[in-house]
């Protein structure tokens, strides 16, 4: 009974020191809440460019199952122009393509009004990618330097620990919990920051290449049926019409009438 009494007494009597992200940060002062202000606009910042660049590549890749559908099959390339939207990557390489077309007839050497056709839509298609990458750099730039951001946070709370150990003469919990405890939480914060980001940059860099292809293809296509005069369009675009004929083709012949002798 009596111990029971002397350890509950001993228990009031004890200091109570609380820990938990708050009071490390508070320990941290200034510079803790200076660090995780960085690393959290460098996470926003990386989510931000995360959807709004994926939300523009499904717009270009879906815009482009269309183009497949119907822009072929128009008579002329202003007619097929007007069924784009007006903003798209795809129109923006056709109304570059006419307009390279109505200017290459200027030209007093064939191969010079080629060179201008091919040198135009090269143009306007590396504008395109350029406008796709614009924003990985910054999410390049967060994967590579935020871990290191962390570690500074991680320096700063371990040396507040050693000097905390110094000045109590020794390493007791209460001590040196809280700048330790800031420490790892800021490690931790940096490689949560970091790690999205390079995902990210990596994700959306291999389908800007997918996108690239694309774009390529259909430079191509519109280089070769400007200076075909619309004679050459996509194999895929004139095969399309026949497949509606194959039922038919497919069908077993009637059988002959059979006469008797």
């Amino acid at each position: 009974m009596l111990i029971d009494i002397l350890a509950a007494a001993a228990g009031e009597a004890a200091p109570q020191t609380k820990f938990g992200f708050m009071e490390a940060m508070h320990q941290g002062g200034a510079i803790a809440w200076s660090i995780l202000t960085v690393l959290v606009i460098m996470s926003v910042g990386s989510f931000y460019i995360l959807i709004t660049k994926l939300l523009e590549q499904n717009r270009i890749l879906s815009q482009y199952k269309h183009i497949r559908g119907n822009f072929w099959r128009a008579n002329t390339l202003a007619e097929g122009a007007s069924k784009l939207d007006k903003n798209s990557a795809w129109r923006q390489l056709v109304d570059d393509g006419l307009a390279a077309e109505s200017q290459h007839t200027k030209m007093t050497d064939s191969l010079e009004a080629h060179d201008w056709l091919h040198g135009s839509l090269d143009r306007s298609e590396n504008s395109i990618n350029a406008r796709l990458a614009s924003g990985l750099p910054f999410l390049a730039t967060v994967g590579a330097t935020a871990p290191f951001v962390g570690l500074l946070g991680t320096v700063i709370g371990i040396y507040r620990a050693l000097i905390n150990i110094g000045i109590a003469g020794s390493a007791s919990i209460d001590k040196v919990a809280g700048p330790v405890g800031e420490a790892l939480i800021m490690t931790a914060i940096g490689l949560l920051v970091a790690v999205p980001a390079v995902l990210a940059y990596n994700w959306l860099q291999s389908r800007n290449k997918r996108i690239a292809e694309l774009l390529a293809g259909f430079s191509t296509d519109l280089l070769a049926n400007i200076t075909s005069r619309g004679a050459v369009k996509p194999a895929l675009a004139a095969a399309a019409p026949a497949k509606a004929a194959a039922p038919a083709a497919a069908r077993p012949a009637a059988p002959a009438a059979t006469t008797k002798a």
